[in-house]
Order: C-alpha cells, then structure tokens, then sequence
C-alpha cells in the first residue's frame, strides 16, 4: 500500500512539473496602462513592449488614455497575466474605474511605475491599499537620483541582471511604507535617501512597485531588465528570452 500511495503521489508531482513546464513556453500576457502625459507614458510604454517583445516570449496589449476621463482597453485585464501600470491622477469612472478595481484588489499581479501611486484621482487609497505606498510628493528636480542595490547578500529575482545606475528623476518621498513590504532598491540625493522600489502581497498577489520611469530611464537596459524580471516574478513565471536568430 505504501508503495502505490508514493507512485500516486510521484506521478502528482511529475503531472505538476510538466503543466508548468509546459505553461513557461506560453508568452507572457502584459496589459500595459498608460496614462502619465507629465512623463509621456505613452511613448514610453510603446517603447518598452518593443523592447520586451523582441527580448522576451511575451504578448502586450494596450489600455492607452484617450483624455483623463475616458480610458479605453482595460477589456484587456480580463485575459492578461499582470498588468504594468503607469498612469497619474485619472478622473475615470464608473464601469472603467470599477473594472481597474476588480483587477487590482482581486489577488491578481501588478507592476506599477512612479506616477501608479497617484493613479486614480477617485481612488488615491490604491497606493496605500494595494501599493503599501506613502507617496507624499517629491524632491526638487535637478540632482541625479543615485540608484543603490541592497547591500547585503539578499538576492531577488527582480533584480537578476541590475546594476546600480543613475536617474534623471526627481527623487520621490516614500518614507513611511506599509510594514509588509520588501525594500528592494533605494535612491539617494545629497541629504536624502527614500525606497523607490519594493515588492509586496496583496490578498495573494504578487505587487511590485518602483518611483522610477523618467523618460530616460526607459533608455537604461538596467531599468528595462528590472521591469521586465518584475512583470516575470508577479505573475509567478521564469523570464524566458528569445533565442537570437
């Protein structure tokens, strides 16, 4: 009997093994949101799924701002693996408002970027609730945020790849952060260092976060790589790259 219990069991794990084998040569489904015009998300996002697609086995589908009211595409939600926000202080309602809600306080994965902590103007708690963010506005531009890794031996996935670089960014003022949180990279300016980028579960969701995504940061492959490993780990995936042709 203990010889048939530990067949039955042995085959379980090995079904297991295949079905997620088999899930990893799926392309990741990404919806991109964007609705940032301080930080031209639009054309910043474009770029990114350009970059993404052709790196990695990945799908991107579009919820891009068509006026801060009116924010078409977030049908997509529905059959996306995670969603990559990057929107600032949208004034949507009603069915649109409610279907981002149901996404995002569903257990399901989120990366957000700088302005997601600010969203929503009808939904400014989506930072704190969901995001584990304290976004209480910024430092002044013009000093390069100083982007530092952990010192310590902690190794992430998200930040597989990702070397300390420079932001063009003005340093955002996250102090204060919800204590569920996991501090994975800080920035620094003369006399100030804030988190700017941090994971968390929310009801059973992978989140990530970063106050990074100046224009110029979609510029640095680090950036690229930290994003991209993110949108991975919240959706519970290994990064498959492409294989060069």
């Amino acid at each position: 009997m203990k010889w048939i219990l530990f067949t039955a069991a042995s085959a379980i794990c090995m079904l297991v093994s295949f079905t997620s084998a088999g899930d990893k040569s799926k392309p990741l489904r990404v919806c991109l949101v964007s609705g940032s015009l301080e930080y031209d998300s639009d054309g910043s996002l474009t770029k990114f799924q350009k970059h993404f697609e052709k790196h990695y086995v990945a799908e991107c589908s579009r919820a891009f701002i068509k006026t801060e009211s009116d924010l078409p595409g977030l049908d997509n939600l529905d059959t996306c693996d995670v969603v990559l926000l990057f929107t600032r202080r949208l004034k949507i309602t009603g069915e649109q408002l409610e279907r981002v809600k149901k996404y995002c306080t569903s257990g399901k994965p989120i990366v957000g970027i700088r302005t997601a902590s600010h969203a929503f103007q009808n939904w400014l708690d989506f930072d704190k609730e969901v995001l584990g963010g304290n976004y209480k506005g910024h430092y002044k531009d013009g000093p390069l945020c100083e982007v530092r890794l952990p010192d310590d031996q902690f190794k992430h996935p998200i930040l597989k790849g990702v070397q300390a670089f420079k932001s063009e960014g003005s340093l955002y003022k996250n102090t204060g952060l919800a204590k569920d949180v996991q501090i994975l990279l800080t920035g620094s300016i003369p006399e100030h260092e804030e988190p700017i980028a941090w994971t968390r579960n929310y009801k059973g969701g992978r989140i990530f976060y970063t106050s990074l995504g100046h224009q110029q940061d979609f510029d640095d492959p680090n950036f690229n790589t930290l994003i991209a490993n993110a949108l991975y780990w919240t959706a519970q995936r290994e990064p498959v790259v492409r294989k060069a042709p």
